[in-house]
């Protein structure tokens, strides 16, 4: 309804954008859930309050918000990284596979559905959504074995259902003796074509983005980045290949061929445009929802969801117990792949572009799938990291806003505090402890460790300094980076150093139940940027670090108000 200007509604949904993510920190929900809620309750599902010709003349922003994602998520695949996992990385992935296609196709065939169309839901099942997954990690700073397997493994799912998806296409037809479909030769050849021009264009794009990068400089190179991203996806949608692996490529040729300090500030300059579509594209996305498909999608749809839940979950569990992983990998990565959207729908429109019947069988399912699965997927992936213990607790606390009534007392307060008609009061910072900040899933370095496996360590850590672990896990020395300066690049020692031999006496721990304020005494005394994190029931064994810049901004904010208080 309606026929004003296409700027109202974009106003309209930046101005619900704020109010949902208001609403989810609120109600302790992802962001993500929060805005493709408030597109469901816009859309036509509930108040119908959006011109349909609107959503189509918006949709290059959301394709373009896809690409974004997907690019920065390729610019995390380096070689020395995707060497360093492949190993762990990839008997979860075929097991997550194997099981998600096995159980929901066998499962749909023992409630009833064809053959042909249960095994292309079993190819569908494999795709997670790339731009939910990682938006919902980037929102709580996840930083653990979950989050870093998750990134890959969408990867690899979005890949190999779409690969998968097509060959079944084909042999379904090919079986049945349809002659329209069943020439396989040149629809594979078509398929091959694809894959190699997505990547082709991806690859070209990437690394004329390195090339840019090292003689454009300031502002022009935000120019450069989202110039050469949206000609190749342009050039993708006039094509018709696949622009997910596009991307995927484009950031993996970026991160591969810039030199390692530049690559994380290319993601840098591209995050505000990033934040600002992916607002936009769920919104979006939430009001092209329609409730109602997930009771038209009826048993079979809701066998598709629970077999679906299941096989993920199962797909990771098993192989992860099997190989000793972490129990927080083996309980909850699975979860943290639920999320279905993009690529399962674009698949399931290309069926129905090729097979009305089968095709329309099949998009009323998925559809009515991705109602639940966008919904319950954020929070799943929310729980999951939190659970794992990759997010540390002040965090989701501090997602949770006030009501709009306190927010109005608050800016009424800020606004009286700054004319000084009234005292400003804050939580000091000894009423936060350090469980509500440390970081649980942080490993130190065993003390037995070679010196070139602390070297490896160092590199894949954000951190300066290293807590030194014993046999029975107890902390027994740090190694601080600049410690080790005069000695990083020198090849003789090679294995015959042990991190015992490198790292330092244990000058300071902190306990759980220390305050910040007793902590950030304790950094103020040295150059650490993160101390281990000891239990007081058993000395000296790790639980975890805390950061100094996690504590930072709380403690600032503490000492100015106390400032504030004394200067009054």
């Amino acid at each position: 309804m309606g026929s004003w200007h296409i700027i109202f509604t974009l106003g309209i949904f930046l101005a619900a954008g704020l109010l949902a993510g208001t609403l989810g920190e609120l109600f302790r929900l992802p962001k993500v859930t929060a805005y493709l809620l408030i597109g469901v309750i816009l859309g036509p599902a509930i108040l119908d309050l959006i011109p349909h010709e609107h959503l189509e003349e918006l949709k290059p922003l959301t394709d373009l918000a896809m690409a974004l994602v997907l690019f920065g998520l390729g610019n995390h695949f380096t070689l020395s990284r995707l060497r360093r996992l492949f190993k762990r990385v990839l008997p979860l992935s075929i097991g997550e596979v194997l099981g998600t296609f096995f159980i929901v196709f066998v499962g749909l065939l023992l409630v009833g559905e064809s053959p042909g169309a249960a095994i292309l839901l079993g190819a569908l099942a494999i795709a997670t959504a790339p731009a939910t997954t990682i938006l919902v990690l980037k929102e709580m700073q996840s930083e653990g074995p979950i989050s870093e397997y998750t990134g890959i493994l969408v990867a690899l799912n979005n890949l190999i259902s779409i690969i998968a998806f097509e060959v079944i296409f084909v042999a379904v037809f090919f079986l049945q003796g349809d002659s329209a479909h069943a020439s396989v030769l040149p629809q594979l050849g078509h398929l091959l074509l694809d894959i190699f021009g997505s990547v082709f264009i991806g690859v070209f794009g990437g690394l004329m983005i390195s090339y840019g990068s090292s003689i454009i400089k300031g502002s022009r190179r935000l120019i450069m980045f989202v110039g050469l991203i949206a000609l190749a996806l342009g050039l993708c949608r006039t094509t018709g290949v696949p622009y997910m692996l596009t991307f995927l490529a484009m950031g993996f040729t970026v991160a591969n061929s810039l030199a390692e300090e530049d690559v994380p500030k290319v993601e840098a300059e591209l995050y505000p445009l990033t934040g600002f579509l992916c607002v936009l594209f769920f919104i979006i996305h939430g009001a092209e929802l329609k409730p109602q498909q997930f009771i038209e999608a009826g048993l079979i749809g809701g066998s598709y969801i629970v077999l679906r839940l299941v096989g993920k979950y199962i797909g990771i569990f098993i192989p992860a117990r099997m190989r000793g992983e972490e129990p927080e990998v083996s309980l909850w990565l699975g979860t943290a792949l639920f999320a279905q959207a993009g690529a399962a729908i674009a698949l399931s429109a290309i069926a129905v572009s090729r097979d009305p019947v089968l095709g329309g069988h099949l998009q009323t399912i998925i559809l009515g799938s991705v109602v639940f699965f966008e919904i319950v997927g954020p929070i799943m992936i929310r729980q999951s990291v939190l659970r794992a213990g990759e997010v540390p607790l002040i965090h989701a606390i501090h997602h949770t806003a006030g009501d709009p009534i306190s927010e109005f007392q608050s800016m009424i307060r800020r606004f009286l505090v700054s004319f000084g008609l009234l005292s400003e009061i804050d939580q000091p910072p000894d009423q936060i402890l350090v469980e509500q900040l440390y970081r649980k899933n942080v490993k130190g370095i065993a003390q037995t460790a070679t010196f070139n496996e602390v070297i490896s360590f160092i590199e894949h850590s954000h951190d300066n300094t290293f807590p030194v672990i014993g046999p029975n896990e107890e902390v027994v020395g740090v190694i601080r980076y600049q410690d080790l300066s005069n000695t990083l690049f020198d090849p003789k020692i090679g294995s015959l150093v042990r991190a015992a031999d490198l790292a330092n006496n244990l000058e300071t721990v902190v306990y759980p139940d220390d305050s910040l304020a007793r902590v950030w005494s304790k950094f103020r005394e040295g150059s650490y940027d993160c101390l281990p994190v000891v239990s007081r029931e058993q000395p000296h064994r790790m639980l975890g670090v805390i950061r100094r810049w996690e504590i930072l901004k709380y403690y600032i904010k503490g000492h100015r108000s106390a400032q504030n208080q004394d200067g009054k």
